[in-house]
């Protein structure tokens, strides 16, 4: 386990839209993962993001939420 800081923060908007949310202020529901890709991979494998938001997420989120994770690492 890690603290929050560590960690960050996806959200689902009012909008259904789902977020990264590096600074962990965003409104919106949360889940937290590592800042990792392989962290994300191991959350889409084991469906760790549905249960969290208790619904099924289209794969385009899942690939737009890669694409700010490289965003994020590449800083």
């Amino acid at each position: 386990m890690k603290s929050k800081k560590e960690m960050i923060r996806i959200i689902k908007t009012a909008e259904d839209a789902f977020l990264l949310d590096a600074t962990g202020k965003k409104n919106g529901r949360g889940a937290y993962i590592c800042p990792s890709r392989t962290c994300l991979e191991q959350a889409v494998k084991s469906k760790g993001l549905e249960r969290s938001f208790k619904q099924p997420i289209p794969k385009e989120v899942y690939e737009a939420l890669e694409k700010e994770m490289e965003a994020l690492e590449a800083r």
